[in-house]
This record gives structure tokens, C-alpha cells and sequence, in this order.
């Protein structure tokens, strides 16, 4: 289970961003995003590959950032709370409300909300930005 998580979590990452970079180099310009989790920033109990999966996410982002921003390649991460995906839809309504009973802003997200964050990290309004873990939990960390 160790290896699968990994590979699923970190591996497909570096992979897709090995096969995008030449292109990236070539016109010295490009966007990498990275979707990690809260559990990668702060650990969680029982999820131990997964939230360390995400924490060497994190760290190959914020590494590649450094590498690859002189030649106008950045490298940012979203570190998602709990997301209204079919991966959250194994949790009885139950554990979802007492998750949600912690999150200031009362609600989990949606999969949206993901998604104009990443466009927001894509667009010329975040061009000086690289390295960050942007957390998006509605305030829970």
C-alpha cells in the first residue's frame, strides 16, 4: 500500500512534470501546478504514506521552484482540505459533519473551488509567484 499511495501521489507528479519541462525550457516560460493536501503540511493520524506522499509533494515543489524559476518556470501547490470528491465519499454523513463542525467556514469544499484556485495560480495575476503551498480549507489549519 506504501508504494501504491506513492506512486499515485508523488511519482504521477514527477513523471507528468519530467515529460512537460523540455517544452517548458524550450520557451523559457511555463506553469506547474501541484495538487497536494493539508495532511502533507501538517500529518495525519492512520494516513501516514498518504500525508507523507503529500509532504515530499510539497517539497518537490517548492525545490523545482528554485531550480526552475531562471528560466521562467514556476512551481506552486494547492494543499486541499476535505473536497467533495468520489476519494470522500467512502465517509458516513456523520464523520463529514463533524469534520465540517472544525472548518471557520462551515462547509467543505467542491471541486470548483480547486479549479479557479489552480486558474488563479496559472494566470498572469500569480506571475510572481513560485514555491508557495497555497492551503485551501476553509480555514481549518
Amino acid at each position: 500500500m506504501w508504494n501504491k499511495i506513492l506512486s499515485i501521489n508523488l511519482n504521477s507528479a514527477y513523471n507528468c512534470i519530467q515529460h512537460a519541462i523540455p517544452t517548458m525550457l524550450h520557451n523559457h516560460q511555463g506553469t506547474i501546478i501541484n495538487i497536494s493536501s493539508i495532511w502533507g503540511n501538517v500529518g495525519a493520524s492512520c494516513e501516514v504514506a498518504y500525508s507523507t506522499s503529500k509532504s515530499a509533494l510539497n517539497g518537490l515543489t517548492r525545490s523545482l521552484a528554485k531550480e526552475l524559476g531562471p528560466s521562467n518556470i514556476r512551481v506552486n501547490a494547492v494543499a486541499c482540505g476535505w473536497v467533495d470528491t468520489d476519494m470522500t465519499k467512502e465517509y458516513t454523513e456523520e464523520d463529514k459533519a463533524a469534520f465540517i463542525e472544525d472548518i471557520p467556514l462551515c462547509r467543505t469544499a467542491q471541486p470548483e473551488d480547486i479549479a479557479k484556485t489552480c486558474l488563479y495560480l496559472a494566470s498572469p495575476l500569480s506571475s510572481y509567484m513560485t514555491g508557495q503551498i497555497l492551503t485551501l480549507d476553509g480555514g481549518l489549519l
